[in-house]
């Protein structure tokens, strides 16, 4: 049994998820919390889990902030994040604060299941948010060919900036070029690594060593 914490300060939703997560059989849903606030308190009683059920928009201490606390607290918790934000942004700073998965909250029962599994079991799963190529990265083995695509400095340094939460715009005036420099290099570098978007980008460099999370 793998026991997991559901975080999300809406309390029928977290019901909800509780009676379908039992169901699956395969988890224990030790304890619930409101926010990471409450999230840490409740750890205090009832002990560590291994998997956290996280959502983004909280008060007192969203997901950000909580998904950063346990990276830096307890490491080896794996974070599946259920939002309804499918946008870039905070589908990167989950990522660069530790999440091992994201769905979103209008996701099918079985998806749930599946990312569940993907977490617990392979380490990271992304779903359709994300297509399997990009998920390949992630799982591949060192000797895979990917490894060795060969990367100008400039390319390595926007991956950087991709990274960040910096627009496109921001991103030229770092790197002193030109907006339509910064689309070449994304045009460039969705062709060499086979990906359509920027969390694709980001997935490849926190892959590959190009930025430490």
């Amino acid at each position: 049994m793998i026991n997991i914490a559901l975080v999300d300060d809406h309390a029928l939703l977290r019901s909800g998820l509780a009676s379908v997560i039992k169901g699956f059989g395969d988890y224990n849903v030790v304890f619930e919390a409101d926010n990471g606030k409450h999230f840490i308190e409740q750890i205090a009683a009832f002990g560590v889990p291994d998997m956290v059920l996280l959502d983004i928009t909280m008060p007192e201490m969203d997901g950000y902030e909580t998904a950063k606390w346990l990276k830096n607290n307890h490491p080896g918790v794996k974070i599946l994040v259920l939002s309804m934000m499918d946008n870039d942004t905070a589908i990167i700073r989950m990522l660069r604060n530790g999440a091992k998965g994201y769905i979103l909250k209008d996701s099918r029962p079985d998806v749930l299941r599946s990312a569940l599994y993907d977490v617990a079991h392979k380490g990271f799963c992304l779903n359709e948010l994300v297509t399997g190529k990009l998920v390949h990265f992630i799982n591949k083995t060192e000797d895979d060919e990917a490894d060795v695509i060969s990367l100008s400095d400039k390319e390595i340094e926007f991956l950087k900036h991709c990274c960040s939460e910096q627009s496109y715009k921001e991103i030229a005036e770092s790197m002193q070029i030109t907006p339509r420099a910064v689309e070449a290099l994304r045009s460039n570098l969705f062709e060499k690594l086979s990906t359509t978007s920027r969390v694709g980008l980001v997935l490849y460099a926190i892959r590959n060593g190009l930025v430490q999370v």
